[in-house]
């Protein structure tokens, strides 16, 4: 019985907070900001070495902390390398008067924090070619401390990471496993965004937030050539900002994305559920920190592979998880092994498959889609992921004239099967969290989407042209009740990778 009341008592916490009691909920809207997108175009050469060592840095901290992460309304910019940073960055809007911070974006922790303007060991430059700023609670006439005595720290959200300073404030630390960490106090502050109420109607809001000042940080944080303001968590956590706000009915518990492989990229990420006919939808695993899948088999051409369904089930050290801040698909050997055989024997006559730096890879002379079979992924609730050889395929560049693509899907021995952004683009995923599904669809990711507004269907903004289905009085003042705020992030990525 404890443990099912925790989150509940957690949210509470937050809800009764003397530091947000001066705020009010913001009414329904929808809300939308550019994202860069770490995932390169595929006519980009890449170097899966590079790819692996940025994998390992990012599941370094995902695989260690015990929870995930959110966001809401915020305007973005990004790095021109994925390599540098590997993770969407975008702004938040903190503080009274307003100031903006730049954040990445972690699918793989809870908290939203910021560099405070006391931060030891901290960068004062960016190699991302963006102004770091350091967020001051004494220059905010909105910003409150959380005490020691605060029922966010006393609470059942207290976890080992949090503490009490000898100055009575509630404070964190948090030791990531690629050897990064941080530490700082909780304040409350508030949160701005621009609400959409449909067609023509846009209003600013704020709600207040408990987020983390930090104060120090170490390991890859210190960097300069990737550093950010802070880190936005995009979890079920109950101190992250979409539980936060969620629960007060500021916006609904889901958020959604679609990503565009090819071209320049791009894409949106929703605060909100995305609309498509042709979603199907996977239980999440329960009582789990990271968005784990039930995986139960792959098929390679439509031909079951031999696995051992053992290889997937979720436990403390094994499991499926989606992230889309990993870039490569990481696969269990017991996974990994019949899967590129399966591979490498239905292309072989029409193909030259060689090994390149310990990669499976084959010089292509046609089109993929002429050669290369689709791949499905199985997953619990009869629910398929199928995969074009772009999805599963990283090009590499050419030799003599044949184009080299290699096995996207890298090995892992023993542990945790991970799907990054090579099989998550060019497709909608929606993550429910109020029921506790994933949902995803093969779509073009280039064209708008219908968004849900309402907690039923029968409302919805085109986030592409972000005009409403029903543009009556009626219609506009049941959205302005709803109580549901709908974010609509705008997916950017650069076109110069400088890839090798």
């Amino acid at each position: 019985m404890r443990a099912s009341l925790a989150p509940i008592l957690a949210l509470l916490a937050i809800l009764t907070s003397p530091s947000l009691l001066p705020f009010t909920a913001a009414t329904s809207a929808a809300t939308f900001l550019s994202l860069h997108r770490a995932f390169p175009p595929t006519h980009h050469r890449v170097q899966l070495d590079r790819l692996r060592a940025r994998d390992r840095a990012r599941h370094g901290r995902l695989l260690q902390n015990v929870v995930v992460g959110g966001v809401v309304d915020f305007s973005v910019a990004g790095s021109s390398d994925p390599y540098l940073v590997g993770l969407y960055f975008t702004k938040v809007k903190l503080g009274s008067p307003p100031k903006e911070y730049n954040v990445q974006i972690d699918t793989g922790s809870d908290i939203l924090w910021i560099t405070c303007n006391s931060c030891s060991d901290c960068p004062q430059t960016s190699g991302l070619g963006i102004q770091l700023n350091l967020y001051d609670s004494g220059s905010s006439s909105t910003a409150g401390q959380i005490s020691c005595s605060d029922p966010i720290c006393s609470s059942a959200v207290q976890t080992s990471a949090t503490e009490c300073t000898e100055s009575n404030q509630c404070s964190y630390t948090f030791q990531y496993g690629d050897g990064s960490g941080t530490s700082g106090v909780y304040v409350s502050d508030a949160l701005y965004f621009d609400m959409i109420l449909g067609q023509s109607f846009m209003a600013n809001s704020s709600a207040a937030i408990v987020f983390g000042c930090s104060t120090f940080q170490s390991g890859d944080l210190t960097k300069t050539d990737k550093a950010v303001d802070g880190i936005f968590g995009f979890g079920q956590g109950a101190l992250s900002v979409i539980s936060q706000l969620s629960y007060r009915g500021i916006t609904p518990k889901v958020f959604s994305h679609c990503l565009k492989g090819d071209g320049n990229g791009g894409g949106i990420l929703v605060l909100g559920e995305i609309l498509e006919p042709s979603i199907v939808y996977s239980p999440l695993v329960p009582s789990q920190p990271h968005y784990n899948l039930n995986l139960q088999s792959i098929a390679v051409n439509g031909q079951l592979l031999p696995i051992d369904p053992i290889a997937f089930t979720t436990s403390n050290s094994r499991g499926t998880i989606v992230d889309s801040g990993t870039t490569l698909t990481y696969l269990v050997e017991e996974a990994y092994d019949p899967f590129v055989s399966a591979i490498t024997s239905a292309v072989s006559q029409s193909v030259t498959p060689l090994i390149s730096k310990g990669n499976q890879c084959y010089l292509v002379s046609n089109s993929l889609a002429e050669v290369f079979p689709p791949v499905s992924l199985n997953f619990a609730a009869g629910a398929s992921m199928v995969l074009k050889p772009e999805e599963y395929l990283v090009h590499t560049g050419f030799i003599g004239g044949a184009a080299m693509w290699c096995i996207g899907f890298q090995k892992v021995q023993g542990g945790v099967t991970i799907l990054g952004d090579l099989v998550l683009k060019d497709k909608i995923f929606v993550y429910d969290l109020a029921r506790q599904r994933i949902g995803w669809a093969n779509y073009d990711c280039s064209l708008s989407v219908n968004v849900s507004v309402t907690t039923s269907k029968d409302e919805f903004i085109n986030a592409g042209q972000l005009s409403k289905s029903n543009s009556s009085r009626d219609t506009l003042f049941k959205l302005l009740t709803t109580g549901i705020m709908v974010v609509l992030l705008h997916i950017l990525v650069l076109v110069d990778f400088h890839l090798l």
